[in-house]
């Protein structure tokens, strides 16, 4: 019996330092992450988008994925996230839309698992063993 592909979005995060080394070494370890994590087979990638905090200037996440041969044949957009009072500073978020059979798992790492109090554990624990 065959499952039928539904659409999906599922979100991450990742602190990075303003450098193009940092984040063209963290976006692509949060993108294969997502995508092992959630079996998610890059033709049925829909869309990547990603937000990045304005202190964040060194290089778009998007080009940091075009550099490691990732997501060639998929539309990629950048936003900036906006600034408010208090946030996690050095974050970039990523939400990718595609077609899949389970419920998406998000990823947060290096530090971004404060976005999501609910399911820091979970992050924590994947992410221990990578440090």
């Amino acid at each position: 019996m065959k499952t039928t592909k539904r659409l999906y979005a599922v979100r991450g995060a990742v602190c990075c330092q303003n450098t193009v080394a940092s984040i063209t070494q963290r976006v692509p370890e949060l993108y294969r992450k997502i995508t092992e994590d959630n079996t998610i087979e890059s033709q049925h990638i829909v869309s990547v988008q990603f937000s990045v905090n304005p202190e964040l200037t060194a290089l778009n996440p998007a080009t940091a994925l075009r550099i490691k041969g990732l997501a060639q044949d998929v539309p990629l957009f950048c936003s900036a996230e906006p600034y408010i009072d208090g946030y996690l500073k050095n974050i970039i978020r990523i939400l990718i839309t595609y077609y899949g059979t389970s419920i998406p798992v998000p990823v947060y790492l290096y530090g971004a698992e404060m976005l999501r109090p609910d399911i820091l554990q979970g992050s924590l624990r994947n992410k221990s063993t990578h440090e």
